[in-house]
């Protein structure tokens, strides 16, 4: 019996790295995937034709959660098509990273507005959804930064740390009526973007962290299948650091 056999999940970001994880074995472990993308568009068809290959229903859309009335269409557009919302994961996000002293004000806003305004675009277009089912899990992305803080990210821990308070306290509103909000905070992640950095640099990375490697995008999607599915049935409210070891 698959994990997720039968759920609907919505992931945020998923053509790439950790969202495109989450999609993949999500749908592995039998969920029908709706997910969305904001400008890749050939690498959203791509990834609709393999999840769809596994034998569930996939589909992409090209939607902006951190515009709040895309957020309510795009869960009215899944609604329609998939006819649930059993899982909502909130990976979309973005960094504009600067010191503080050089950080404008703009880049300050549209990172806020990216990474935790649209954990609650998203989570307040699922909620009414997940009331009438009395049940749903929400797993939010966050950052071991969002936990520790770090020079040159004011923004990027500011959005980050606010999407574990945001996530706490939807717990508590709404454990009533089994609907779970989890947060996962992965340290440092191997994907597209980090293979572009220095090598040196990331092998100064791995060496400090306990488990000496990076996260991979699989280590991150398996947490959230742990979160989406009924194993998980008692926990809300929780912070779970995928990290290696690096904030023991």
């Amino acid at each position: 019996m698959n994990l997720l056999q039968d759920k609907t999940a919505i992931i945020t970001g998923a053509t790439r790295g950790i969202g495109k994880g989450i999609a993949e074995i999500f749908a592995k472990q039998g969920a029908n995937v709706a997910f969305t993308y904001s400008s890749s568009v050939e690498a959203a068809n791509a990834l609709e034709k393999e999840l769809n290959t596994l034998g569930i229903k996939a589909k992409g859309y090209q939607s902006n959660a951190a515009n709040y009335d895309d957020a309510q269409e795009l869960v009215k557009s899944v609604l329609e098509t998939f006819g649930s919302v059993d899982i909502l994961v909130n990976n979309a996000g973005i960094t504009k990273d600067n010191l503080l002293m050089r950080m404008s004000e703009e880049d300050f806003d549209k990172v806020i507005e990216v990474n935790l305004k649209s954990v609650f675009n998203m989570t307040k277009a699922v909620q009414r959804t997940m009331l009438k089912q009395r049940k749903g899990s929400i797993i939010n992305m966050s950052s071991v930064v969002g936990v520790k803080g770090n020079a040159g990210q004011a923004n990027y821990a500011a959005s980050k740390s606010g999407i574990i308070g945001f996530s706490k306290s939807v717990a508590l509103e709404l454990g009533s009526r089994n609907i779970r909000s989890n947060v996962v905070a992965p340290g440092f992640i191997e994907t597209e973007m980090t293979e572009k950095l220095d090598e040196k640099v990331v092998d100064g990375w791995r060496n400090a962290i306990p488990l000496k490697r990076g996260g991979t995008p699989e280590d991150i999607a398996n947490t959230c299948l742990f979160l989406a599915s009924d194993l998980s049935a008692y926990i809300t409210g929780q912070v779970l650091n995928v990290d290696g070891g690096m904030l023991t």
